[in-house]
């Protein structure tokens, strides 16, 4: 199929289709991992978002959708170099996507794009499959809304709150847009979970009597998470919150610091992280939004800083009992080296 990608720019590239025919326009967003293609598809942070891979070729182990993060494809389309036409198990990619009725293009110079991305900062971008029209793509691109005005979180979020039964400690989860793998993590250490929606109330979330408060990933712009920044502001000093992603972010904002969008993000399976003792750590990250530290409160300390750019990477108060991180410690598609040291820490501090 004819396949073309236009950018806000006035630029546009012709590829081949795979998937269906039809047209959609996010934000174009690169990520460098080599593998878990389809963990990071089902990723509900990519709502909104063209995910472009750079690693050459992908799709080379087909589909397996027991790793899914979510029940679906939340990326509004994919960009990659070459799509495997034999992988190693079936479904192909390319089969999944036209079962599905999914986007993607392939035959894309994505290392051309790439850095361009670092270069400009992080364009929107439409996909139309099954025409090669690259001005109306690139009309498409620009007049979609840039995603800090979109509100995304409740269209991944749950629509009522739910149980994961455990034997331990009672966590109880806003779910922004949660990853499967967060709630395996936390459950494999025998967690009682209560999942919420996005705008739960703080008597709601207390009505289950939980031990502790986790905020988790999503998309889009942080400042849009109105109900779960008042529920950490109510229960802060009561139980211990936690925070991975958009959760590290939601904290900051409910403690009075900032949030800001980021040139191009952070995604991929090779993020270094520095702690305060200067430990490092290769991390997962999907996030395009990160905390100003330099609003952070005094009673809040940095523990961890991105190596690559001195961003804040994540955060503690003792005097709040506040314990969050940007990356993704759950992330099997890549290094395991803070999945054990991260959850273990969280549900070590639950008394």
């Amino acid at each position: 199929m004819k396949a073309v990608l236009g950018l806000e720019n006035g630029e546009y590239i012709i590829g081949e289709g795979f998937g269906v025919e039809g047209s959609c326009a996010g934000e174009l967003v690169f990520t460098t991992q080599m593998g878990g293609y389809m963990e990071a598809l089902s990723d509900p942070s990519y709502r909104g978002q063209i995910l472009m891979f750079t690693y050459p070729l992908i799709g080379n182990y087909g589909v397996d959708e027991k790793n899914f993060q979510s029940p679906g494809i939340h990326a509004k389309g994919c960009v990659v170099r070459e799509l495997c036409a034999v992988p190693e198990a079936r479904p192909s990619v390319g089969d999944y996507f036209e079962e599905h009725g999914l986007l993607g293009i392939a035959g894309v110079d994505t290392r051309r794009l790439t850095i361009k991305t670092r270069v400009d900062g992080t364009l929107r971008a439409a996909l139309v499959v099954g025409d090669d029209n690259g001005e109306y793509a690139v009309e498409c691109a620009r007049n979609q809304r840039p995603i800090s005005d979109l509100d995304l979180i409740p269209e991944v979020s749950c629509r009522a709150p739910y149980r994961i039964p455990g034997t331990g400690k009672r966590i109880a989860i806003i779910d922004l847009g949660i990853k499967k793998n967060i709630a395996r993590s936390l459950h494999r250490r025998g967690a009682d979970l209560y999942i919420f929606p996005h705008d739960a109330t703080a008597d709601e979330i207390e009505a289950v009597k939980p031990e502790a408060l986790f905020v988790t990933n999503g998309p889009g712009d942080p400042v849009h998470a109105t109900g779960a920044i008042r529920c950490v502001q109510d229960m802060l000093g009561t139980i211990p919150v936690f925070g991975i992603c958009m959760g590290n972010q939601v904290a900051a904002l409910a403690v009075g610091a900032e949030t800001y969008k980021m040139k191009f993000g952070h995604r991929g399976s090779n993020q270094p992280v520095k702690d305060v003792h200067g430990k490092i750590y290769i991390t997962t990250q999907n996030h395009g939004f990160a905390v100003d530290g330099d609003t952070l409160p005094e009673k809040c300390e940095i523990y961890f800083t991105n190596v690559n750019d001195g961003t804040v990477e994540g955060f503690y108060s003792k005097d709040l009992n506040l314990y969050t991180v940007q990356f993704h410690p759950e992330a099997h598609a890549g290094p395991h080296d803070t999945e054990r040291v991260i959850f273990d820490t969280f549900y070590r501090r639950i008394p």
